[in-house]
């Protein structure tokens, strides 16, 4: 189980990298002029974006794997449940960044640089949080 628990945070973090970088491409790319940086910043977030999805799919399934893996000894932990939803935010979170980046992409995007730079610092509150409640566990 220690294995799958080293992986569960290698993953995790590997997830969190994307999750702070590729908002930090949005601000970039709501601030661009011309079309070759546009383009050029399109294609790093598409790629970024590619290799976070996997990361971010095996963080989650290993998550659960240790979840289940040690049974009843934390059904009823309060801590955990919030945790969980705290990451069923941060899928919906990662999905919203897809969106963002294939209208970046198109053009069709109508958020200034400002709100990318708020919107960039919601993995980091939510990272504080899910790692107060797994090392805390108030509840």
């Amino acid at each position: 189980m220690l294995v799958v628990k080293a992986l569960h945070i290698a993953f995790v973090v590997s997830w969190f990298a994307g999750l702070f970088y590729l908002p930090r491409l949005f601000v970039n790319h709501a601030m661009v002029d011309d079309a070759a940086t546009r383009e050029r910043l399109a294609l790093m977030e598409y790629k970024l974006y590619r290799f976070m999805t996997p990361l971010g799919i095996l963080a989650v399934l290993l998550g659960f794997w240790l979840w289940f893996g040690f049974g009843n000894r934390f059904a009823s932990a309060g801590w955990l449940h919030v945790k969980t939803t705290l990451v069923l935010f941060l899928i919906a979170y990662h999905l919203y960044c897809g969106k963002l980046m294939r209208d970046l992409a198109a053009g069709r995007s109508t958020r200034s640089h400002v709100w990318f730079r708020v919107f960039n610092e919601v993995p980091v509150l939510v990272l504080f949080a899910v790692v107060f409640l797994a090392v805390v566990r108030p509840f």
